[in-house]
């Protein structure tokens, strides 16, 4: 009985305890808390955790859903990590006009590697759940990958979804 008593005062307590505190993922001053899906390439982002959820996000809200590959040791990924992250209007187009999803595997669906799986790599898929094969970077032998000398080949490209998405649907 006493055991009882004293479980339910636990419950109690703790459950008045946390009525009490603010929610933890409420954004304070304007500013979204880092989620760790950011995986550094964003921490102010709304990132998909996977790619059905991506693919979802991007018909729900007619937006082009941006994948990023990469591995958390690769310094290609690494130095184009730190690119992405620092530069403000890859961040801007990205948070306003895009569903963004980075992942460090490799998904089953073969049209997010056309041409292979390496990595970084960049791919927009069309709300229609089209991957859009036309929106290549500067290399023929790696036609999605990206290097942070190419972040403005990446911005035009990013713009080019958008503006492509408005026109087609």
């Amino acid at each position: 009985m006493i055991k009882g008593l004293l479980s339910v005062l636990l419950v109690l307590v703790a459950v008045s305890s946390s009525l009490g505190k603010p929610e933890k993922n409420i954004a304070k001053r304007g500013k979204r808390i880092p989620q760790t899906l950011s995986r550094g390439w964003g921490d102010q982002l709304i990132w998909a955790q996977t790619y059905e959820e991506g693919l979802y996000w991007a018909r729900m809200q007619n937006k082009p859903l941006m994948v990023i590959f990469h591995l958390e040791d690769c310094p290609h990924s690494l130095a184009m990590k730190k690119s992405f992250a620092e530069d403000k209007d890859i961040q801007k187009v990205a948070d306003e006009d895009l569903i963004v999803l980075n992942l460090v595997y490799e998904t089953t669906d073969k049209h997010l590697s056309p041409d292979g799986q390496y990595v970084p790599r960049i791919i927009f898929v069309d709300p229609s759940m089209t991957v859009r094969a036309d929106i290549t970077g500067r290399y023929s032998n790696r036609m999605y990958a990206y290097e942070p000398s190419d972040i403005k080949l990446l911005l035009s490209n990013m713009d080019k979804a958008k503006k492509l998405l408005k026109t087609e649907l």
